[in-house]
């Protein structure tokens, strides 16, 4: 069988063979050179360059290790090779920068658009490769399974709710597969902390991924880690939140994404290739949209970003008499919020930006509150928490610095400062 060697930069040497080397020379895998990682983050760690594309190697090269690890048959390797190397297709350009918004948009998240390019619901229509799913077919892998564990599955939804394949033993009642593209400890992420760790310079994202790999199990259909794995995961848990907090959620890289997503939610629809659209395409489209496009592309391209004027805190916006925040969040209640204080400013709508971090990470990352890592200790299993008061304790830790931040150029920062919180607190 030929196959073809990859040099990653955090594996080493990777190897693909079959239907997984047609897969990565398909053009929505190759699409994904164009496409960087961590979004604007290279305004303020400027070796933050690295690619979905890259990140999707390696979280196949973690997904075949775990796979070998746990001696799973044939067919299973390959959906969960299949996943891991292919779950990422759906991003749109800047990964998740623009999510938040073209959800709103379009009803769609990137699971959703990679669900359908798996499937063929949805394709590059100009072509001379094979689309995705009859690369798939022609390996005898269903493109359906590989799909269904894209999504991240609703938390009250059971096992049994999922679509039932025959001869499928995860769609019954084993999750294990499931849980090493979607869980707590699964190949995603162990991947991107180590990589976004590397390329931005923060060594908050190192972790042994090693013992993590030699420590996972499957006990009665679902991924745990065996009792001398413990310390490993704890490893990764503080990781990942130090990753979030100092990198992912970064202030200055907040506004940039602000930035940019405030222009894509001011056109009146976006281009109907999107999704097969490069980051440099896709603002060189924005740049020719407007001149407000233009500008913010520009001051983008220069590192001219607007500046913090406020923060606020979660218990000072349950004071707050202006707005409810139990309800408060969505797109809509934020342009309100930012044009009723614009109008008090008596300046342009365009000028304040206004940042709910909480919900940015609902949709981008809906694992991070999830510690719910099972302990196997001999017959006995028990959650993370039993075994680490550090795991509980990471529960709690914030992973942003603060509940709504308020943006604007730096000649408004001070007198906004004052008059956005008379208007959020009603003082």
């Amino acid at each position: 069988m030929s196959y073809k060697t990859i040099q990653d930069t955090i594996h080493g040497s990777v190897k693909f063979s079959g239907p997984f080397l047609k897969l990565i020379d398909s053009p929505e895998m190759q699409r994904l050179r164009g496409i960087k990682q961590l979004g604007l983050t290279n305004l303020v760690f400027p070796g933050a360059n690295h690619t979905r594309l890259e990140h999707s190697i390696g979280a196949y090269y973690v997904a075949e290790k775990m796979a070998n690890q746990l001696e799973l048959c044939k067919e299973e390797k390959y959906l969960v090779k299949a996943a891991s190397l292919l779950h990422d297709l759906g991003h749109a350009p800047f990964s998740h920068t623009l999510e938040f918004i073209i959800k709103d948009k379009t009803e769609k998240d990137h699971m959703d658009v990679t669900q359908e390019l798996i499937k063929g619901d949805t394709k590059i229509e100009e072509r001379e490769h094979p689309t995705i799913p009859e690369i798939l077919e022609d390996e005898g892998i269903s493109p359906e399974k590989v799909a269904d564990l894209i999504k991240e599955k609703p938390k009250n939804m059971k096992i049994t709710d999922l679509n039932v394949h025959d001869g499928q033993k995860y769609f019954g009642e084993e999750k294990y597969l499931y849980q090493m593209i979607h869980g707590s400890l699964d190949v995603d992420q162990l991947d991107y902390l180590l990589r976004d760790s590397h390329y931005t310079g923060a060594a908050h994202g190192v972790i042994d991924l090693e013992r993590l790999i030699q420590t996972v199990e499957i006990h009665n259909g679902d991924l745990v880690i065996s009792k001398r794995g413990v310390p490993a995961v704890e490893g990764m848990l503080v990781a990942r939140g130090l990753m979030y907090s100092s990198v992912y959620f970064h202030k200055t890289a907040r506004i940039a994404e602000l930035m940019l997503t405030k222009t894509v939610d001011d056109l009146k629809k976006l281009p109907k290739n999107t999704y097969e659209m490069t980051d440099r395409e896709f603002l060189s489209f924005l740049e020719m949209q407007g001149d407000f496009q233009k500008e913010i592309v520009r001051r983008i391209k220069y590192r001219r970003l607007y500046k913090k004027s406020l923060t606020l805190s979660e218990d000072e916006l349950a004071d707050a008499k202006n707005i409810d925040i139990k309800g408060f969040g969505d797109v809509q209640s934020i342009r309100k919020l930012e044009n009723k204080i614009s109008k008090s400013m008596n300046i342009s709508k365009k000028d304040v930006l206004i940042d709910i971090p909480h919900e940015d990470l609902k949709l981008s990352e809906p694992r991070l509150s999830k510690t719910g890592i099972k302990i196997i200790d001999g017959k006995k299993i028990a959650g993370l928490s039993k075994y680490s008061p550090l795991a509980r304790a990471l529960q709690r830790r914030p992973t942003h610095q603060y509940a709504m931040m308020i943006a604007c150029p730096q000649k408004y920062r001070e007198s906004l400062k004052e008059e956005a919180r008379r208007v959020i607190m009603g003082v």
